[in-house]
């Protein structure tokens, strides 16, 4: 067991739930893109994820016999490209979240332990504010059937949800889209 990892547990006891939110964008064209920037969008929104998810199973869901609950951020670009900007290395990125869990969830359910992801659609947030996207976020409204870009509050009853040992008990290895309806075109 890693320092850190130990000393959560000591301080906190076993961890039941983690949810992984780290994700970062780029809107650079493939054609342009360097390995570089490639890398540490896959490292920070796939790779980090999964050794979060290792470590705590493997440290505190599996060893207790307790489980846990375990949800990956996703989101719509996991499902569909969302053009017109270019962030193919973020739609994979997020693309991977999801077979992630399902592969941990299938490997690790005898465990106890559900592995769940969450995808969110636009949401009206800071980094989608700001001069210079205002005709994307017309654009993003207009292709929602709901009409609008979603509250970051509208995340909290799904994700209590899947982290729920109750309400969530019997969903493992789910995708949860919040997304005003935008993934059914």
């Amino acid at each position: 067991m890693n320092a850190a990892t130990a000393d959560t547990v000591k301080q906190l006891g076993p961890i039941d739930t983690l949810c992984c939110f780290a994700g970062v964008v780029g809107c650079t064209p493939a054609a342009d893109m360097p390995a570089a920037e490639w890398r540490r969008t896959l490292d920070t929104n796939t790779t980090s994820a999964f050794l979060c998810a290792q470590a705590v199973a493997n440290h505190s869901m599996i060893p207790s016999r307790r489980g846990g609950s375990i949800v990956f951020i996703a989101s719509i670009s996991a499902h569909r490209v969302n053009f017109p900007q270019p962030q193919v290395a973020y739609n994979v990125s997020k693309s991977a979240l999801i077979h992630l869990a399902h592969s941990l969830a299938a490997e690790w359910a005898g465990s106890g332990v559900r592995v769940n992801t969450l995808s969110p659609g636009y949401m009206d947030t800071i980094l989608n504010e700001g001069a210079g996207l205002e005709k994307a976020r017309k654009v993003w409204q207009d292709r929602n059937p709901m009409g609008r870009m979603g509250s970051p509050s509208e995340l909290t009853g799904p994700l209590v949800l899947l982290c729920s040992r109750y309400g969530g008990a019997y969903i493992t290895g789910t995708d949860l889209c919040v997304d005003g309806g935008q993934c059914v075109f």
